[in-house]
């Protein structure tokens, strides 16, 4: 028997959009590597191969500079990282 749906017209509470995390996947060491260079100074754009998997996860931004260069710096979210690996 197929009874109408009673909650069809209760409104959920909205609650705002999460990112996704980046751990769905292991940091590889080089990707770590990258984090912790990125902690201590701002990296140019191309200097390391990791960087479009750690731009693609939300852990670092690329920012452009004043002579028209871009650099590479740590997000909240790659920020967050490190402090749960007990470095910051």
């Amino acid at each position: 028997m197929n009874l109408p749906n009673d909650n069809t017209n209760v409104t959920q509470a909205t609650t705002p959009a999460r990112r996704p995390t980046i751990l769905r996947r292991l940091l590889s060491h080089h990707e770590l590597a990258t984090l912790l260079l990125l902690l201590h100074a701002p990296i140019d754009a191309s200097a390391k191969p990791e960087i479009p998997q750690l731009h693609e996860a939300g852990l670092i931004e690329t920012v452009a500079g004043d002579a028209g260069d871009s650099h590479i710096r740590l997000t909240p979210e790659g920020n967050a990282v490190l402090r749960g690996l007990g470095i910051r």
